[in-house]
């Protein structure tokens, strides 16, 4: 067996409560449990909840577009494989550096989410000792076997899933006055001083990226649904049940936050440095509720979060050199790799934490747009081929709703989003060369990884005739 099929089969060891469990949870993590304070602070309970909604309709046309490729060619984890087939051979492979890329910088940016929350227990030690633990422990973790880091990512994301649904119920509570703060009025959030929409439009832009970034992780559905023995079935299934799940758990978890905890209140999280320890949503809610436990309890339930897959070589998401497997069956090479990427969290050292923290959430949410960009781009020009060569819509196992709409949409709202996040940077008289670096440095690596590739290779854009759109079956 050849060194490029063992990460499939190694992946196909995870049971299917795995697989579900791993794509409900891997979409649950710090963007939602301590950067969701961050879009509320910025733009409001109504702009926050907005950005939300918008990128929740986009994600959901993106998971229709992967579906229907992963139905009809189901890959072995490796999506970006589709920008290879269907765009350009050297478009795909930049796609694949760019979401090992994108991985390993949230696993940085989850260790300096770290150091945020132990300064709820601890204010007085200084992060870098809380970001070394957990990378080492992160590190132990995904260095198990294939099964023991199966059973243990499982559990991770049983309780994160548990937490949400205990956090949704008393949120209700608190909203309809079965539980609720003395002196609290109900909406009063949504009506005092600039709410419900803060900020403006550029706040809104700037919000949808941290939105986005919480989202990272859904296109993992259909990549585990695809690893199953029949991709027809699940995919679709897949699509329909856990997406709506997550989206569910979002919007509602975003009103509620909104509803009961002010865009003001200076312990959340902003792009402004404060001297204040930087606290959860939640775990201001939980506050406010009068369970002081529940709100220890809540952070302790995030820091379960922190924790990122480092399985890009095992389900061929980056190049070769990290497909190889120890004897244990565990790709170590990639997990130095993406190790050393993730000490990017001491520079906390250096810069105030929230400057660092900021400098990689917007790291890691432009490299996720460029690959739902990728996935969109992908998805119509294999429709336009797969037309082209004569095949009928109808033979297709699942199509995608709402074609050319769906894919041009997520197209224009991703450009967007990517072009104006900083646009300030260059247009306040005098250019913000480190804010502009922070933003924008994912997109001059992709393209650097792209055209270098085409120019060593020669590699061409994939004609709709000559492309291969026959269908796949998963080997």
């Amino acid at each position: 067996m050849s060194e490029i099929n063992q990460p499939a089969k190694l992946k196909r060891k995870l049971g299917a409560r795995h697989l579900n469990m791993i794509a409900i949870g891997g979409s649950i993590g710090t963007g939602l449990f301590l950067a969701s304070g961050s879009t509320i602070a910025n733009a409001g309970p109504g702009g926050a909840l907005l950005a939300y909604g918008l990128i929740g309709i986009m994600i959901y046309f993106l998971m229709t577009s992967l579906g229907e490729l992963a139905t009809h060619n189901p890959t072995s984890g490796a999506f970006f494989t589709y920008g290879s087939k269907y765009v350009e051979d050297g478009f795909g492979f930049a796609l694949g550096w760019n979401y090992w890329y994108n991985w390993a910088i949230t696993v940085a940016f989850e260790l300096v989410a770290v150091q945020f929350i132990m300064k709820f227990w601890f204010p007085d030690i200084p992060g870098f000792y809380w970001s070394a633990i957990f990378l080492a422990i992160i590190f132990g973790i995904n260095a198990l076997t294939v099964k023991g880091f199966g059973e243990s990512e499982f559990w991770f994301s049983m309780v994160k899933v548990v937490a949400i649904i205990a956090f949704i119920i008393i949120g209700i509570a608190m909203i309809i006055k079965i539980m609720l703060t003395p002196g609290m009025i109900t909406f009063s959030n949504w009506t005092k001083g600039e709410a419900p929409f803060v900020g403006g439009l550029q706040a809104m832009i700037g919000v949808a990226m941290i939105a986005g970034f919480s989202f990272q992780g859904t296109e993992m559905v259909g990549v585990a649904a695809g690893e199953s023995k029949d991709p027809k079935r699940t995919i679709p299934l897949a699509i329909k049940q856990i997406f709506w799940r997550i989206l569910l758990f979002y919007i509602v978890c975003i009103f509620i936050i909104g509803t009961l905890v002010s865009y003001d209140d200076p312990r959340l999280l902003q792009a402004a440095a404060s001297e204040d320890i930087a606290l959860s949503p939640f775990t201001l809610l939980y506050e406010q509720a009068g369970f002081a436990f529940a709100a220890s309890l809540m952070n302790a339930v995030i820091l379960t979060a922190i924790r990122m897959l480092f399985d890009m070589a095992r389900e061929g998401r980056a190049p070769k050199i990290f497909s190889k497997l120890d004897l244990r069956g565990v790709p170590m090479n990639a997990l130095y790799a993406t190790t050393a990427i993730a000490a990017l969290c001491f520079l906390t050292t250096f810069v105030g934490e929230q400057e660092v923290f900021n400098w990689l959430l917007n790291m890691s949410g432009m490299c996720g747009f460029i690959v739902w960009l990728g996935i969109a781009i992908s998805h119509y020009r294999f429709r336009k081929g797969y037309i082209a060569q004569g095949y009928k819509l109808e033979d297709l196992a699942y199509r995608a709703k709402f074609f050319p709409f769906a894919p041009w949409f997520a197209f224009i709202l991703c450009s967007i989003i990517i072009l104006g996040q900083n646009y300030e940077a260059v247009t306040g008289g005098k250019i913000d060369w480190i804010g502009l670096l922070s933003t924008y440095i994912s997109i001059p690596l992709f393209l650097v990884i792209w055209f270098g590739y085409k120019l060593k290779h020669k590699t061409k854009l994939v004609s709709y005739k000559e492309m291969d759109v026959k269908p796949g079956n998963l080997d």
